[in-house]
């Protein structure tokens, strides 16, 4: 259990925890007013992609040299690791929610999230540094992309689909998978 406790304090896990609870709360809080409507996909969407970016400061450890020595097997801890990330941020924002205003489905919730980690875990093959930029991106471009009409307008802004979508789905299982995969067995480069 030592490891374990080593291995989340090496990896941020409780400033990354923090960061998201307080986000989730924040934004929960402020949507309460009742300025966004019941289907508006932009609030959760940003809860998410700020829970995703949260937990990817931690997609690298202090020193890769020492990571890439180790005698333990590091991708099945690095694709639980990311997997764990996406479930964290979504169960959060599923418990705030809870206690009040709906935001989204849980269906929406647990696809974005998926695919959010995805998209960090993926950027952190660059370099851990660099993992909050494409959730941060892909984000971006959803809140500014014009409405979705075709295939592939609804795959660029998957996100803001509504549950059920299959384009939307499916990007984030594809981002989910691919994202994990290449984390898992490349690892953050240095």
């Amino acid at each position: 259990m030592r490891w374990l406790t080593l291995y989340a304090r090496s990896r941020q896990v409780p400033a990354s925890l923090a960061a998201v609870v307080i986000t989730t709360v924040t934004v929960w809080a402020l949507a309460r007013d009742g300025s966004g409507g019941p289907g508006d996909p932009r609030t959760p969407a940003l809860v998410l992609a700020a829970g995703a970016m949260a937990f990817s400061t931690g997609l690298s450890g202090q020193d890769l040299a020492l990571d890439r020595t180790a005698a333990i097997r590091w991708a099945p801890r690095r694709a639980v690791h990311v997997l764990l990330a996406g479930a964290v941020v979504a169960v959060v924002l599923l418990a705030v929610q809870a206690t009040g205003k709906d935001l989204a489905t849980a269906e929406f919730i647990v696809r974005d999230s998926a695919g959010l980690i995805g998209l960090a875990a993926g950027a952190a093959v660059c370099g851990g540094q660099y993992a909050w930029t494409l959730p941060f991106a892909w984000l971006s471009f959803s809140f500014l992309a014009p409405p979705p009409t075709s295939v592939p307008t609804q795959v660029a802004s998957w996100m803001m689909l509504p549950p059920g979508t299959a384009a939307g789905t499916w990007t984030a299982l594809v981002l989910t998978f691919a994202g994990t995969t290449a984390y898992a067995v490349a690892g953050p480069r240095r």
